[in-house]
């Protein structure tokens, strides 16, 4: 609970405060020969009388004048008849050398996954491939790495055509709209107390879809603050813990020119159209104040919401016409910041020499809540080697196999994607730019208000009727009230892809 609001919800807020203004062969049989013995027929009755001397007129008149004999025709009977069970015998014999050599060739022939994913190159990729094909040499691993824009719509539309990868990467809330393609996770491969013990306890439940897991992750994001160390350095500042800190703390290191513009912001929040990852920030503050994201109709949204805008509205730490929040950051002129660990590439690229740090999000008093935002790797139900596939990731989860992608991930950036095992985690945490990451895994949650999946689906539609909210209120609406619109539109989206209970 805010400390200048004790009689009140949590997140509610209380702008009265003094505050700074600002593919099969098929088998092919031979037809069997008319091979039957047929008799020759016996001279009719009326034929000519015999002794007339006209043999020559009639072939039929005396078989003896043709000097054939009996013995000689049998003898012709049992050479067709053996020809006869030659072509048979033949006919069998090229049969089953047929399906022997059909059999041999598919116990020889390779078996190809493909593989979609999305952030590595084939170069991070190859080692770990590489020697799991030298350990099962009738296996190929087609790793091919897509582009994010319109991927699901791809992905999706592959999938439904009965086309598309043996395994794919997805975001952890997509399985409301691919959830019918998947297969589950065998129980040779991890069963459900298993994974519950290897993997962190959002990646079960965002992974789990009608009671089956359809996903394992490779790999762990959230949500995290950022503060500029020389600004917190040269004020005495420490890191905030609690939603209060950090209020205070961006009033006092928000500056500004004569003209009363911003010149070094407190904290990027209170708008969605330059506060990146705004959408992951609310719907942490709501889940932290416990509010339904499903249907936020009640105080406990509303305060959520007005306590994002008082930044903007009344504080004024930050506002609309300031760069986006990750540049901003980058440049220095910006104090806190929240985002996912990815972001630091883009920071460091920005300015190589930026001197900051990053910590746990903030907490309201006595709560643990933080934000996940992760991919990992799935099966299609309709793959005809599901079984090898899931094998394949299997062998991809294992702590050793994680390490050695880390370290591949490492030599082409500055560090690999965190860990998402949970046996993995002390190997992260005392890593400056992934460590806080790790260390709030454990009580990690999501919801459909994941930024930047470039979905086209349920998150860029759920999100869009936060964003209306949030806009609302810097208008002038009531918080309350603009959430009831929310509360509809959501209600709808989820009802679109069968969420609805």
């Amino acid at each position: 609970m805010l400390s200048d609001q004790s009689n009140l919800p949590n997140f509610q807020s209380n702008p009265s405060q003094n505050l700074r203004e600002g593919n099969t062969s098929s088998n092919q049989f031979f037809p069997q020969a008319d091979l039957t013995n047929k008799p020759v027929p016996s001279q009719p009755f009326g034929g000519l009388p015999s002794g007339t001397g006209a043999q020559g007129s009639n072939p039929r008149a005396s078989l003896s004048s043709l000097n054939i004999n009996t013995r000689g025709g049998f003898r012709w009977k049992t050479i067709l008849t053996g020809v006869a069970l030659l072509a048979l015998l033949g006919g069998a014999i090229l049969f089953l050398a047929s399906v022997f050599l059909k059999n041999k060739t598919k116990s020889n022939s390779k078996i190809v996954l493909t593989y979609w994913g999305l952030f590595e190159p084939e170069v991070v990729m190859q080692q770990v491939i590489s020697e799991y094909e030298a350990a099962h040499p009738n296996i190929k691993i087609n790793y091919i790495q897509e582009n994010l824009k319109y991927y699901r719509e791809r992905l999706q539309s592959a999938w439904a055509q009965g086309k598309g990868p043996d395994i794919a990467r997805i975001h952890q809330s997509w399985l409301p709209m691919l959830g019918t393609y998947l297969s589950s996770v065998p129980s040779s491969v991890y069963d459900q107390a298993s994974y519950g013990l290897t993997f962190y306890p959002s990646a079960k439940e965002s992974l789990t879809f009608q009671g089956q897991i359809l996903g394992i992750p490779l790999m762990y994001d959230g949500l995290s603050l950022f503060y500029n160390e020389d600004l917190f350095r040269s004020t005495g500042k420490v890191p905030p813990k609690t939603w209060d800190e950090l209020r205070q703390i961006a009033q006092e290191l928000t500056a500004r020119d004569e003209q009363g513009k911003i010149t070094t912001a407190g904290v990027a929040l209170g708008v969605s159209s330059n506060v990146d990852h705004w959408s992951d920030i609310l719907g942490l503050m709501m889940l932290q104040n416990g509010a339904n994201l499903a249907d936020p109709s009640d105080s406990l949204a509303s305060d959520a919401l007005s306590y994002f805008t008082l930044f903007s509205k009344v504080d004024r730490v930050w506002d609309a016409t300031l760069p986006s929040s990750t540049f901003a950051f980058a440049k220095g002129n910006l104090a806190m910041y929240f985002g996912p660990s990815w972001r630091v590439f883009d920071i460091k690229e920005l300015n190589p020499d930026l001197n900051f740090k990053i910590v746990p999000v903030p907490q309201l008093p006595g709560g643990r809540i933080a934000w996940s935002s992760f991919w990992a790797e799935a099966v299609f139900k309709n793959s005809s080697y599901q079984k090898e596939a899931w094998e394949f990731l299997k062998y991809l989860s294992s702590k050793e196999v994680l390490m050695k992608l880390y370290q591949a991930e490492s030599s082409i950036r500055l560090f690999g994607e965190p860990y998402s095992r949970q046996d993995m985690a002390d190997l992260l945490k005392a890593q400056p730019y992934v460590g806080a990451f790790i260390e709030q895994a454990p009580y990690a949650k999501n919801w459909y208000l994941s930024s930047n999946t470039q979905d086209n689906g349920i998150n860029h539609q759920i999100i869009k009727y936060y964003e209306d909210a949030v806009n609302s209120v810097n208008n002038g609406a009531d918080a309350a009230s603009a959430l009831k619109t929310t509360s509809q539109g959501v209600a709808q989206v989820l009802g679109q892809y069968g969420m609805l209970k």
